[in-house]
């Protein structure tokens, strides 16, 4: 469809249509670039969204000054043992992984609000002559369909924008979980360690003593044996503590992003921090979790966001218009004068072969899908929180019960077999025996205390919406804990002899 006027002038001069046009166009301009993203501003949104993991100390380096800025805090970190505090700074300083996360945070961000802008505008020139006519013809076209639609395109892009915050923060949580539980595994593995090595000494002793006493003939070959065994066993599972250090450490040196030089500064704590006093209420974890759960805003910005674009999708499935303003210069080459020619053309795309009804059938299941992801995200939100706490409170339970009950009572134990076998009413190997089961609890009450402070590092992702397991797959080697199952039975077992 094509209007055309027409006028013939001896001399060219601007035409009016254009400051018009022009006005149209800088006014289009300016609403599509209302559609932008600004990283800053999302990062800071994510540590105020998540005060607690980022301790306002997430920042995306992008020049080497930034970067210089961060190695120098990381090395003031590595100066000092790490508790877990300070691991989540050094992850938020240090970490490639951290920063690549928030750089492609900043990417999904920005192709999301890309449905935000105008398509550019086509500029078309032609030149035609005949014999006494020279023609220039100027057309300058852009999608009115587009024009049309911008402020749902910009409501698009606003929600798509808000979705790759919400997801940076989640994904920044779920990171600092990571940090946090590797952190805590690091450590009792190095716990643990010493207590099995006292393990495998007195196996040792008693398996030589054994040997000695058999040479002498006052043992028989089956009670050397079974301190032999013992010995060999002891050997194996301190073995296997040695290699769960090496892994849990190797683990917690990648999410810190550590080079090989910063990994051989890193130091940590002798221990893991003491239980609190008291457990978090219930109540408390109930009421600090919100509807400004992570997951749950996550779930309804991306609904929102389709729900927005299935409207879109109605007016873009069918059809599209653009619009050209057109101005074509005529010389007439015999006379030595110009005519001009304003007017517009509108071409219109007509749904013959396509109606767009796939398109608007898959945007409106992704919406239904999205509404049902969203009621499920707010029924699981409830039950996914008290599972954890459940999971926070058996631990803090078990890890006190091992503290105040049995750990006391396997020291009073020992001290009793000292008395004893001081007065000769017991042998030297029953007090070897008695030694390894009060190191084996000593060992078990290491792996109450990291399973508390596991669960409580999900605990806290949870209650802001990123649920995580409280003891997710170990890397190899730290599954056997130092005083694993088979020790401790052997050890009750040597317990009568």
């Amino acid at each position: 469809m094509t209007a055309v006027q027409g006028s013939r002038k001896p001399a060219p001069t601007l035409p009016r249509t254009f400051p018009r046009t022009a006005l149209a166009i800088g006014l289009a301009f300016a609403m599509a670039g209302c559609a932008s993203v600004d990283i800053d501003r999302a990062v800071a949104t994510s540590n105020d969204d998540a005060a607690d993991f980022t301790q306002g100390a997430l920042q995306l380096a992008r020049t080497p000054e930034q970067q210089r800025d961060r190695e120098a805090a990381a090395d003031a970190l590595l100066a000092q043992p790490l508790d877990q505090n300070a691991a989540v700074r050094l992850a938020l300083q240090n970490s490639p992984q951290l920063q690549a996360l928030l750089a492609q945070s900043w990417a999904d961000a920005a192709n999301g609000a890309q449905i935000g802008r105008l398509p550019n505008p086509v500029f078309d020139f032609e030149r035609m002559r005949t014999v006494d006519e020279l023609e220039f013809g100027r057309l300058l076209a852009f999608g009115l369909l587009d024009l049309i639609t911008l402020p749902q395109r910009y409501g698009i892009a606003q929600r798509r924008t808000a979705q790759a915050n919400i997801r940076l923060t989640r994904d920044v949580v779920a990171h600092v979980t990571q940090v946090r539980q590797a952190w805590v595994r690091a450590v009792a593995a190095e716990q643990s360690v010493a207590y099995a090595r006292q393990v495998n000494d007195a196996a040792q002793a008693s398996a030589e003593l054994g040997r000695r006493m058999q040479a002498a003939g006052n043992f028989s070959r089956l009670e050397r044996a079974r301190q032999q065994a013992f010995y060999a066993d002891a050997a194996t599972q301190w073995a296997s503590a040695r290699q769960a250090v090496t892994a849990t450490r190797a683990q917690l040196e990648r999410l810190l992003g550590l080079t090989e030089a910063q990994a051989e500064r890193l130091r940590l704590p002798p221990r893991l921090p003491d239980l609190p006093k008291a457990p978090m209420p219930p109540d408390r974890a109930a009421r600090t979790a919100s509807a400004a759960r992570l997951d749950v805003r996550l779930a309804q910005a991306s609904y929102e966001a389709a729900a927005r674009a299935q409207g879109l999708t109605r007016i873009t499935s069918l059809t599209d218009i653009e619009l050209g303003v057109r101005h074509d210069t005529m010389f007439d080459r015999a006379e030595g004068g110009s005519t001009r020619r304003n007017g517009y053309e509108v071409s219109v795309r007509l749904p013959l072969f396509d109606d767009g009804s796939l398109r608007r059938d898959a945007i409106g299941a992704q919406t239904l899908a999205l509404t049902h992801q969203l009621e499920a995200t707010l029924r699981a939100a409830g039950s996914q929180l008290r599972e954890s706490y459940g999971a926070y409170r058996t631990a803090y339970d078990v890890s006190r019960h091992y503290r105040d009950e049995v750990v006391p009572l396997r020291k009073l134990i020992a001290e009793e077999n000292v008395l004893r076998y001081n007065g000769m009413f017991i042998s030297v190997f029953e007090l070897l025996a008695d030694m390894r089961a009060q190191v084996n609890s000593v060992i078990a009450a290491i792996d109450a205390e990291r399973n508390y402070w596991l669960a409580d590092a999900a605990l806290q992702a949870a209650i802001v919406g990123v649920p995580v397991a409280a003891n997710p797959a170990l890397p190899a080697g730290v599954a056997g804990s130092a005083g694993g199952p088979m020790l401790a039975a052997q050890g009750g077992g040597d317990a009568g002899h």
